[in-house]
């Protein structure tokens, strides 16, 4: 039985993490934009009615399948450190951590990647695909469920700036369910971006777009988060954002079982997901049985080895040497296996793989998390397919609660840089003109001419955890794509945080009840730290998908009833 019902559609399909960003991507493709128009759309829509945990001006990594050249291209929607970061203000000043606020700021990326994404693959406007966002900021939407509990977690962080309280508190609360949240500073920002580009658009689409853009990043907007930086102890600069450009690329990937999985590159967490997936490639999953005790143990264990090899090796390709075809690789994949009991837990992060030429690079040990983990915030996703086979994967990010909003903007510049390391000897520590290592990782998954699956999800570490579970119920036992997205999961957090301040819970595995109390009492036994969590806990990720049989002409959209997405097709 599900939670809500599977969308079938034969013409196109959309879902996304909150449903009006849903909405938004639907109509686009009803209007007859292909599905990087309507993921666009869906994705700026997401920095309006998530901008808790999605802000216009943050990041946004994505994967696009184009059908007629049957290429799959990432780009890297994720900024870099300011030029003028100096590491050892915050080795001095701040005891080796990255203070919240505006020091953790980093170039935003979203804005120029939503916008190199429809110059090179896409048909629409700017202004087209913004119009849904812009309504949603200047006339509000009902605050929803995950929105609410988030403002009320957050609570003491909105309050250290006014702006901020201003726009997500009403009379000194937070907004609660069903209030009317307007940001009318943001719909007038993205009106700007599409004022200049209807300026230039006699010129060309091409030329219209890049008015758009440089609305953003050279004209006012920047001029005005410059100005608040300077004015205000920031290190961004107007030369910072005008030398921005976001990345196309080859994604990488992993041929599971026969189903080719893509995810973006080391400077995010996505490779996490294919070395799991590379571990678990000759492994009789269904003989283990689906979430059995030797099924969570083996998933759980495969997930910290693959965490602590993400915490050794992984960062910034072009700052740091990373050693992912080892890390893919079969043999290097049986070799970390076998590190694995059956029959007892790690009990803490295990160390990472040896990898020829690389040695440990760690001047600090991580330390151990007092009290109970918050909510896995600061994510939403969006994907889509359209009638002609193009899939489009999306994972918008960074929140409203971490750095001020920008007066007369209404937008928080990337804080992203709270994925950064003030440890010198650590792979991800921050430079400047390096990117922080990303959380936000959206995957394709794909059998050519047979199957194809755009799919991701929020929140932080939990992301590929997620991710993993709903692939595998989809492609090994067979499970419906929204009955894959609902069934009871589990999530480790033996391994440190990518958020600062990076602490880690020792051997901790968190367990949705729907697996069942013989399960989790068995796997304590085994010396994992179980710790329960309700059925369908917003802490164990909140995945989306669309599931395209190309044989049968159908597309199944599935949303995580664990939030608020929905999936919407025809």
């Amino acid at each position: 039985m599900r939670m809500q019902p599977m969308v079938i559609g034969h013409h196109y399909m959309a879902s996304a993490g909150q449903y009006l960003a849903t909405e938004a991507s639907h109509a686009i493709l009803r209007a007859g934009g292909n599905a990087i128009d309507a993921g666009v759309a869906g994705g700026i829509a997401l920095g309006v009615v998530h901008s808790d945990q999605v802000q216009f001006s943050g990041v946004a990594p994505m994967l696009i399948y184009l059908a007629d050249r049957d290429e799959t291209v990432s780009i890297a929607g994720l900024g870099w450190w300011p030029k003028a970061l100096n590491i050892e203000t915050f080795i001095r000043d701040h005891n080796g951590t990255i203070p919240v606020g505006l020091q953790r700021t980093v170039v935003p990326a979203a804005p120029d990647a939503w916008i190199l994404a429809l110059q090179r693959y896409g048909t629409m406007s700017f202004g087209e695909v913004a119009a849904s966002a812009i309504r949603y900021a200047r006339d509000g939407f009902p605050v929803h469920s995950v929105m609410a509990t988030f403002l009320q977690d957050k609570v003491e962080d909105y309050r250290r700036w006014p702006q901020n309280v201003a726009i997500f508190h009403r009379d000194g609360a937070p907004l609660e369910e069903g209030d009317r949240l307007v940001q009318a500073d943001l719909g007038r920002t993205i009106q700007y971006m599409v004022d200049q580009e209807k300026a230039a658009v006699g010129k060309g689409r091409e030329a219209g777009l890049a008015a758009a853009r440089d609305a953003f990043y050279r004209g006012d907007i920047a001029r005005t988060i410059a100005k608040y930086h300077r004015e205000n102890g920031g290190l961004l600069t107007e030369a910072d954002l005008a030398e921005y450009r976001s990345e196309i690329e080859a994604p990488l990937s992993y041929s599971f079982k026969g189903t080719e999985v893509m995810s973006c590159g080391p400077w995010c967490q996505g490779p996490v997901l294919l070395q799991m997936l590379s571990m678990l490639d000759e492994v009789d999953l269904l003989a283990l049985g689906h979430n059995s005790k030797a099924y969570v143990h083996l998933l759980a264990e495969v997930m910290n080895l693959c965490f602590a090899d993400r915490e050794r090796y992984y960062g910034d390709p072009r700052f740091v040497d990373v050693p992912m075809e080892t890390l893919l690789s079969r043999p290097y994949a049986q070799e970390r296996l076998k590190t694995i009991r059956n029959d007892r837990a790690f009990g803490e992060m295990p160390p990472a793989g040896p990898v020829a030429g690389h040695v440990a690079g760690h001047t600090r040990q991580p330390s151990v998390a007092v009290g109970e983990p918050g909510l896995p915030g600061d994510t939403s996703y969006v994907c889509v397919v359209d009638s002609k086979g193009n899939a489009f994967s999306a994972t918008p990010s960074d929140v409203s609660w971490e750095s001020p909003v920008i007066p007369g903007l209404g937008l928080c510049p990337s804080s992203r840089g709270s994925q950064s390391w003030a440890d010198p000897g650590h792979t991800s520590v921050a430079a400047p003109g390096k990117r922080p290592r990303l959380t936000p990782n959206p995957a394709m998954a794909m059998r050519k001419g047979e199957f194809l699956m755009p799919f991701g999800s929020p929140g932080g570490d939990l992301q590929p955890q997620g991710m993993l579970q709903v692939l595998l119920n989809h492609v090994i036992f067979g499970m419906d794509i929204q009955q894959s997205v609902e069934a009871p999961r589990f999530i480790t957090r033996n391994f440190p945080d990518s958020f600062e301040p990076h602490t880690y819970y020792p051997g901790r595995v968190d367990i949705e009840q729907g697996i069942g109390r013989p399960t989790g009492e068995a796997l304590a036994a085994m010396g994992h730290q179980v710790n329960w969590l309700p059925d369908l806990s917003l802490k164990t990720a909140g995945v989306c998908a669309i599931s395209a049989d190309l044989k049968a002409g159908k597309l199944y959209g599935a949303a995580d009833p664990r939030r608020t997405g929905r999936a919407m097709g025809w």
